[in-house]
């Protein structure tokens, strides 16, 4: 058997390398915690457009004016021309007319305001929701991993899975990049990709572990590299095709889908690499202290 790359040799490296990732991820959700947007948490966005670049430290200081000390407030908009404004404050139509008023008047020129006001309940049901709907896609995902395979098989995915979601939502916070319901659809979508991934692999895998019924380790790690191996080219061929398609809208999508889609961009990556890296080698090591477990009784 041949194959280019010891990807089981190498495991070690590869579970250091995941583990600081994530470790870096965790510490920031406890630190910094995730930047939440107006869908989670109660409150008003504003998202006011102008006909030139808007100027940050100038619009923070019309927002001060009208009462709003230290302004949550963002530039976003392709030719940086909107000023994305947050308040844990319901702003009522009066006072978006007096905002926008106050910004014709500081930039003269022409400016309109789109708000968006969630109720404090609303917000926590939107929370809820998403954190049942993921665990729902893991379990879900679990049992029919288990069906199709074996434990074994189904609790390394899911771990992979787990790892990629951690790792995506990690960098939003390290970043502070505004989480907002279309973020969950991102990790739901993500999970989807990852788990179709680990499966071709697991796939031949089994295939390969039942026709060779290896015994000594490395024989066991020379199947599960062959495996890798075998999959290798349709696994990065199904990842570059989605990447492609995710980059065309972070480049030419609008605002409203950029999170969105720099999330499924890093978790295309993340899962890409779970499932070459993580996944096979945990389902390795698992498997061979089964072997051995196997072999101390029977003697």
């Amino acid at each position: 058997m041949t194959y280019s790359i010891d990807f089981v040799g190498k495991r070690k490296l590869f579970f250091g390398i995941s583990i600081l990732l994530i470790i870096a991820g965790v510490v920031s959700l406890f630190v910094q915690q995730l930047n939440l947007g107006i869908d989670f948490v109660s409150g008003t966005r504003l998202d006011i457009s102008m006909d030139r670049a808007v100027n940050i430290d100038e619009s923070k200081n019309i927002l001060t004016k009208l009462g709003y000390q230290n302004p949550n407030a963002r530039v976003g908009g392709k030719k940086s021309d909107i000023l994305i404004f947050r308040t844990s404050k319901t702003i009522t139509p009066a006072k978006v007319a007096e905002i926008t008023s106050a910004f014709n008047k500081a930039f003269k020129t022409k400016v309109s305001v789109q708000s968006q006001v969630v109720d404090p309940i609303i917000g926590r049901e939107l929370a809820r929701n998403a954190i049942i709907a993921t665990l729902l896609a893991c379990v879900a995902i679990v049992i029919y991993v288990s069906i199709r395979f074996e434990h074994r098989f189904a609790i390394a995915a899911v771990i992979t899975l787990f790892y990629d979601a951690l790792f995506t939502i990690g960098i939003f916070s390290i970043f502070q990049i505004e989480v907002d319901v279309v973020f969950i659809a991102a990790i739901l979508t993500i999970i989807g990709y990852s788990i179709n991934d680990t499966i071709v692999i697991f796939d031949r895998i089994r295939e390969n572990y039942n026709r060779q019924q290896p015994k000594k380790w490395d024989d066991l790690a020379s199947m599960v590299n062959e495996s890798i191996q075998q999959t290798l080219v349709r696994s990065i061929n199904t990842v570059v095709t989605v990447l492609l398609a995710a980059l065309a809208l972070v480049l030419l999508g609008g605002e409203s889908i950029r999170n969105f889609s720099l999330a499924l961009i890093l978790g295309l990556v993340s899962g890409a690499y779970s499932s070459i890296f993580i996944a096979s080698q945990i389902w390795v090591v698992w498997t061979w202290k089964s072997i051995q477990k196997k072999v101390s009784s029977s003697a």
